[in-house]
């Protein structure tokens, strides 16, 4: 790597590690006005063209319809189900409890792994074990406890978003940030039908903490840390790039309890503990294509 290229190694780190862990705790502060599909249909529909438009202005091929009806599916599960959920569920849950159960995200790219003809290590499956183990101490936990249904929607967003990114990878699809695109506005037009399936209303008044809150989603979680991420993975090494994964869990917990006033009992700590001990055994054997992707809260579905 080039001296020039080398000196951004390290604002990207900062940028991927601090944004998509602090995205959790700003999802929390917005659902508490916006509904939640209604707000990440917005979100992502509005990043995916933009990122569109960007991309086309600089001469990138525009997709296929082909790709574009692949991007359905992948988009649905990636967005609508990997990080819908995860705004759903945050509507009774903490910030750092779902920033925890998403950082489970790439052990189940790891599970998914010999669906798609890839063969798990040994160590792989002792780092699954070990993750699998810090989600059921976080489900002795009360919080878990007291909203079984938003705990159970939780638990689907590692998953779907493991398996889009799975599809994304077996599937042809765009390169580079238009594939992002294309995801985005499928997953975000499926949140929108979702959103009014439900019936969900937006209100009329909305504060300014709101409307920073989601601007900042946009802005910092969608465009800048992905961008960062998607440099990262071309300049770095693959354990590098994706160290993202157990450290959001971390950042987003310290956030969530330091500025957004949520308690962290002994179960979260040693579900922290398990599960980020656990990513960093399957991150660091796996490939860039085949690691964690960004987002959960993103997640991490960024969340």
């Amino acid at each position: 790597m080039a001296p020039s290229a080398a000196r951004w190694v390290v604002p990207a780190l900062a940028a991927v590690y601090l944004v998509w862990g602090s995205t959790y705790l700003a999802m929390r502060v917005v659902v508490e006005v916006l509904p939640p599909f209604a707000m990440a249909a917005a979100r992502y529909l509005s990043v995916g063209l933009v990122l569109l438009v960007f991309l086309t202005a600089r001469g990138a091929a525009w997709p296929t319809g082909r790709q574009w009806l692949l991007s359905v599916p992948i988009g649905g599960l990636m967005f609508l189900l990997g990080n819908g959920t995860v705004a759903f569920a945050e509507k009774h849950l903490s910030s750092g409890i779902a920033a925890v159960v998403c950082g489970t995200m790439p052990l189940w790219v790891a599970a998914l792994g010999p669906l798609f003809g890839e063969r798990a290590t040994v160590r792989e499956w002792v780092g699954l074990g070990l993750g699998f183990a810090g989600v059921a101490v976080l489900g002795l936990g009360r919080e878990l406890r007291a909203e079984p249904l938003h705990a159970a929607v939780l638990l689907i967003a590692p998953i779907a978003w493991a398996a889009g990114s799975m599809l994304s990878r077996a599937w042809p699809m765009p390169k580079g940030l238009m594939s992002a695109a294309t995801q985005m506005i499928a997953g975000g037009a499926l949140m929108g039908l979702v959103s009014l399936a439900l019936g969900e209303q937006v209100p009329t008044v909305i504060p300014l903490k709101v409307t920073l809150s989601w601007l900042y989603l946009c802005v910092f979680g969608s465009l800048v840390a992905y961008s960062a991420y998607t440099y990262l993975l071309g300049a770095t090494r693959p354990a590098i790039a994706t160290s993202y994964s157990y450290v959001n869990p971390v950042i987003a917990v310290l956030m969530g309890a330091l500025l957004g006033g949520e308690a962290v009992g002994p179960e979260v700590i040693v579900a922290v503990l398990l599960i980020v001990s656990a990513t960093a055994m399957v991150v660091v054997r796996r490939t860039p294509s085949s690691a964690a992707t960004p987002e959960p809260r993103p997640a991490a579905s960024e969340s």
